[in-house]
């Protein structure tokens, strides 16, 4: 065993300072080991898939037949809409996070939640993963979403035995998304046994016994599914899939499943590795930057002052998006009012411009946008020969460039224009500002990878930035903009249904034991088994898949038929609501909260968007109650399900050190060899990247173009039908909703709507915020949600957009990315109309319900 805490002492304070003077300046690369990491990310082909198509129970009526809620209560709140600002964050974003913070956490434990978050020797934000400086980090290094997600860590209330004793499961159903989560921390295991409507306190043990019973009594080891929230830090992570492994199954589906599978499967076969190539410091050095399918304003707020420092720079960006939002329009760095020659410019000015160009695509039009800029720069280069095009790159370090050339180039401007919305003078304008660049980066997230053709827009952006040579060089590359803080790490940890030989192998090494290598279910897939009848445990380490997911009545459906299934949450959500026959709702920790075990006080890592792995160490007491941390939850389980058939004593030892299980991580895992030392570093340590090195570990050794094919599914629209895609508010992160208020698009107290474009809504007799009902349809089936509001709003025609989870009933769970499998939340077919009055024996059948619950 590598030395570590556990095995020298000397070594637990042992920390390497990192000087100002050694800070790496922009552009350069800190060390990141001398091998690619091995990569985890090879796409599965689709016909190893259950691509069945299922006809979902009833969606409307849904509220009538079961009184626990899976949908959020369609009562309305009232809105108030107002001009969406120009201008992110500023003074508001600063008011709003201590706002959040103090009302949460109270003064003391809000503010200093705040002060210690996403600092070198504090803990890592629990929201997105975008990443911190190398080199010097302000005193207050957080957004407004990261105040707010740290202030509901640090939330001081509890919802302890008394709350669950008070309000039954149907009570707790009828609440908002909002209120749930504001209702407080969960302090103490809970129990809903079978025919109960309400949870109740179980020991700790007992918890650990009925789940280890449940798992043992499985026909076979895959009808258990054991999910992942990308919140979960990487040595819990690490355990997750362990466990599952040793109990016998690949099912890991996890929350990268329906957010950036699609990157994976994009990226491994062209460039080597699934994750993105480029460091913050590559951000700042860049001369061009497309950000595609991304709002940074709300879901990653801190890239916004990135951005602002590549604007310094001299940087162009280039938006891409079917909303002009607010984060993309101009920008006020609320650093700038603690500095005193900034500050009256921050307060009065409109900030920084981050767009140089906006180009309003329609949905699912992207494809075909790049198509068309790529199309002008090859006229480019056949008037400027050697001057666009970097042949000698393509020539050292890529294959398929010719077929690639000749796909572009026979792609019709009619199809370009039409599809895309755009036209073929505005994407001359784009690809004007693109030719003469080298330091190319472009950034996405799920506007992208949540289409049908997202991994195929995704290999069109791989071939842009090899055709310009835009990568392995500072200030070029890809750039995958990650959701949550450790989704990433998670797959690194090896939290994957597809696992690849070398893992499982050196896995297995490593703990003594045969680990299984079919292919395990990813999320769609655990879906449709649920529904079937074919899982009868579902343990759910973190995360929401009720509201995250496709079709929601189908995953409450399939959740009701499972014989047990175990929650591991820091905060009441609904998806603990809909549940199997028994249920288990177990308390943990937050990033936040101070974690003492028998050898002190431990911390975790993350690894955020860019491959920096880093420490989390909470500073906060828990509070009074039972809870207890992932790592430990993870180990009572696995003592209490495998017995004999693991080394218990070892399960003892990492529950006890964290510092073994980093250990036993650096042994199986490349890039993280003297894990321990390493994450002592101030600041953390990069994670070897070949594509970062131009060392492309794909099976030919070299960088892949990609030909791909081009679908036109918006012919296939009949009339009167449009184009939907989910979005979160800007007080949303994920699944979580703080409040009911979208700022950055002038929404005001109201979640229930959806963004029409004025011209469908006059066509169908519509005036702002009358009452609607939508229809998706899907391979003959249909899903109907009622009482949202018809919003105007500036968003291209055929397309409208509406908040999740209200709209996740509508997404099918059949319709899916190719090759990635991901839920197409950024493609649902919908018809819209105007509500009717539901009336009589459906209602009277709700409350005869609720009055049984």
């Amino acid at each position: 065993m590598e030395d570590s805490p556990k095995t020298d002492p000397s070594k637990a304070g042992n920390q390497q300072q990192q000087k100002a003077e050694n800070a790496p300046k922009s552009g350069e690369r800190s060390d990141q080991g001398e091998a690619p990491v091995a990569d985890h990310d090879a796409p599965d082909p689709q016909s190893m898939r259950d691509n069945s198509n299922i006809t979902p129970p009833e969606v409307a009526n849904a509220k009538y037949t079961n009184p626990i809620l899976a949908q959020p209560p369609e009562a309305l709140t009232g809105i108030q809409i107002d001009t969406p600002p120009k201008v992110a964050a500023g003074v508001t974003a600063v008011l709003k996070s201590m706002e959040f913070s103090w009302r949460e956490g109270g003064l003391d434990r809000g503010t200093r939640g705040l002060l210690k978050m996403n600092q070198k020797d504090g803990f890592d934000c629990s929201s997105c993963a975008w990443p911190d400086p190398d080199d010097h980090r302000s005193i207050a290094e957080f957004c407004e979403n990261g105040a707010k997600a740290t202030a509901s860590d640090a939330d001081d209330k509890a919802a302890g035995p008394e709350f669950f004793a008070k309000h039954s499961l149907a009570q707790l159903s009828q609440m908002t998304d909002r209120d749930q989560n504001n209702a407080g921390r969960l302090t103490h295991p809970m129990v809903k046994r079978p025919g109960d409507n309400h949870y109740s306190p179980i020991a700790w043990a007992d918890a650990f016994n009925i789940i280890g019973r449940e798992l043992n009594a499985l026909d076979s080891p895959d009808e258990a599914l054991f999910y992942t929230s990308g919140k979960v830090p990487n040595e819990p992570a690490f355990l997750f899939q362990l466990f599952a492994k040793q109990f016998g199954t690949n099912n890991l589906p996890d929350c990268s499943n329906m957010c950036h599978e699609s990157s994976g499967a994009a990226l491994s076969p062209t460039l080597g590795l699934g994750k993105g190539s480029v460091t913050l410091n590559d951000i700042y050095e860049a001369e061009v930057i497309l950000i595609i399918g991304q709002n940074p304003g709300t879901n990653h707020p801190r890239m916004l002052s990135a951005l602002q420092k590549a604007k310094k720079n001299g940087a162009k960006i280039i938006s891409i998006n079917p909303l002009l939002e607010a984060g993309l329009n101009h920008f006020k760095n609320p650093q700038d009012f603690m500095n005193p020659f900034k500050a009256l410019g921050a307060l009065l000015g409109d900030g920084t411009q981050i767009t140089d160009l906006f180009l309003q695509v329609r949905v699912d039009g992207d494809m075909a946008l790049l198509r068309g800029i790529m199309k002008h720069l090859f006229e480019a280069e056949d008037l400027n020969p050697g001057q666009v095009v970097d042949r000698p790159f393509i020539d050292q370090y890529t294959t398929g460039f010719e077929s690639f050339e000749q796909n572009i180039r026979n792609t019709p401007w009619e199809d370009i224009e039409e599809l895309s919305g755009i036209s073929r003078a505005q994407l001359l304008e784009a690809a004007n500002i693109i030719a003469p660049k080298q330091k190319i980066i472009t950034c996405w997230a799920m506007g992208v990878t949540q289409q049908r053709q997202g991994v195929q827009t995704i290999q069109e952006i791989v071939n842009l930035q090899l055709m310009k040579g835009a990568i392995g060089k500072p200030g070029a590359g890809t750039c995958p903009v990650r959701g949550h803080s450790n989704v990433q790490g998670d797959r690194t940890m090896g939290v994957w249904e597809q696992p690849t030989k070398i893992f499982q192998d050196a896995l297995g090494k490593e703990f003594n034991f045969q680990p299984p290598y079919e292919h395990g279910l990813d999320v769609v897939d655990s879906i449709k088994a649920m529904y079937k009848g074919k899982t009868k445990v579902y343990f759910s380490l973190g995360g929401n898949l009720l509201a995250a997911g496709p079709d929601t009545e189908v995953i409450a459906e399939g959740m009701r038929k499972q014989k047990l299934t175990v929650f591991v949450g820091t905060k009441l959500n609904r998806g603990h609501l809909v549940t199997g026959e028994t249920s288990l709702l177990l308390p943990c920790f937050t990033h936040a909260d101070v974690d003492m075990q028998k050898s002190g006080h431990q911390m975790t890592s993350c690894e955020n968007s860019m491959g920096v792995v880093s420490q989390n160490k909470g500073i906060l007491i828990p509070l009074p109650g039972q809870m207890m941390s992932e790592v430990a939850i993870l180990a009572g389980v696995a003592i209490a399900t495998l017995g004999e058939k693991t080394n218990i004593a070892d399960w003892v030892a990492m529950t006890e050190n964290y510092d073994v299980i980093r250990d036993h991580i650096s042994r199986v895992i490349p890039g993280f060899e003297n894990f321990n030392e390493k994450l002592r570093r101030p600041g953390g340590f990069y994670l070897p990247n070949g594509p970062r090195e131009r060392k492309f570990t794909t099976k030919n050794g070299k960088a892949n173009f990609t030909t791909t094919e081009f679908q036109k599914y918006q012919r296939e629209l009949e009339p009167g039908q449009l184009v939907m895609m989910t979005v979160r508010s800007h007080d949303q992160f994920n699944t979580t909703i703080y409040d009911y208020n979208d700022r950055y698009r002038g929404i005001t107290g109201e979640r229930r709507v959806l963004f029409m474009n004025e011209q469908d809504m006059a066509e169908r007799g519509l005036k702002s915020k009358d009452l609607i009902d939508i229809t998706s349809h899907y391979l003959g089936s249909t899903r109907t949600v009622e009482k949202f509001l018809a919003i105007p709003y500036d968003i291209p025609k055929g397309n409208v957009a509406a908040y999740f989870p209200e709209a996740n009933p509508l997404v099918p769970i059949a319709s899916v990315a190719k090759t990635s499998n991901t839920p197409t939340s950024k493609y649902v077919v919908v018809t819209v109309v105007p509500a009717h009055k539901t009336v009589g024996a459906p209602v009277e059948l709700r409350v005869k319900a609720e009055a049984t619950a």
